[in-house]
């Protein structure tokens, strides 16, 4: 087999489940945010006493928390995920329901006074505003529109903005702009009173990441399968051959806004 076919089985066996990316030490870099949501995280779950995640994949993030509130729960929507993330959250004796993405919290109203998501693919902002207790939070880091859009790019030629949906005034979808979360959560009825946003350098060295990224942050390529794209990623691995390297940025942006 050649190298490109060796790389390629290589990305394509690596599981999937769970939002670990250590795989990825020594063959992709992303930069972080300077806000350090890891470190508001932590900060934040050791105040409050009951604290909500959304859409917490495979806990990952929420594990690494060193104190947590007397009352946590996180939710999310793909069933293997759910499994980590019980397993992962089991220290902290945290509830970890299925909810599809969409769906209404199975949760009472006015029940927490910290709600987080970290890379929400929806946010129901009337379902945030819904359980949070009057003066509760929700803190989180978005996903900011044309996000990697370098690699959907080379990947799926140019794609214009107009091609995807716009929100609701109550939802949210992955990747859209700050100042359209913004707008969703206040006509949901919340108050935001932090938002920042900032692009990230991305580095791929191998055609391998690359297999794994896609298949991983599906969104990125909706639909990606190696077959279906394996001309492009060929002529990917090639251009990374020469120069060492793809470089894409993310997107991403904070915003935390208060229940009054």
């Amino acid at each position: 087999m050649s190298r490109f076919d060796d790389l390629i089985a290589e990305g394509e066996a690596v599981p999937t489940e769970g939002w670990d990316f250590s795989w990825f030490v020594g063959r992709a870099t992303e930069q972080r945010p300077s806000w350090g949501y890891a470190t508001l995280l932590a900060d934040r779950m050791a105040k409050a006493e009951t604290a909500l995640d959304i859409q917490t994949g495979g806990g990952e993030v929420l594990a690494s928390i060193p104190v947590a509130p007397p009352v946590l729960a996180a939710t999310e929507s793909w069933p293997p995920n759910v499994k980590i993330a019980r397993r992962n959250l089991d220290k902290f004796h945290a509830t970890v329901a299925r909810v599809d993405d969409t769906a209404d919290l199975p949760f009472p109203s006015d029940h927490f006074d910290l709600v987080l998501s970290r890379h929400p693919v929806v946010t129901r902002w009337d379902e945030v505003r819904r359980v949070l207790r009057a003066n509760g939070t929700y803190l989180a880091q978005h996903v900011g529109s044309g996000s990697v859009r370098e690699l959907t790019e080379f990947m799926r030629g140019p794609q214009l903005a107009s091609a995807r949906p716009s929100p609701g005034p109550l939802t949210t979808t992955s990747g859209v702009c700050p100042m359209a979360a913004t707008a969703s959560a206040e006509a949901a009825g919340l108050d935001v009173i932090d938002l920042r946003q900032e692009a990230l350098r991305m580095e791929f060295y191998d055609i391998a990441a690359v297999v794994h990224f896609l298949r991983k942050v599906i969104w990125t390529v909706p639909g990606f399968t190696v077959d279906a794209y394996r001309h492009r990623l060929a002529e990917l691995h090639d251009f990374i051959e020469r120069h060492g390297l793809f470089v894409a940025y993310s997107q991403r942006f904070l915003i935390e806004a208060r229940k009054n």
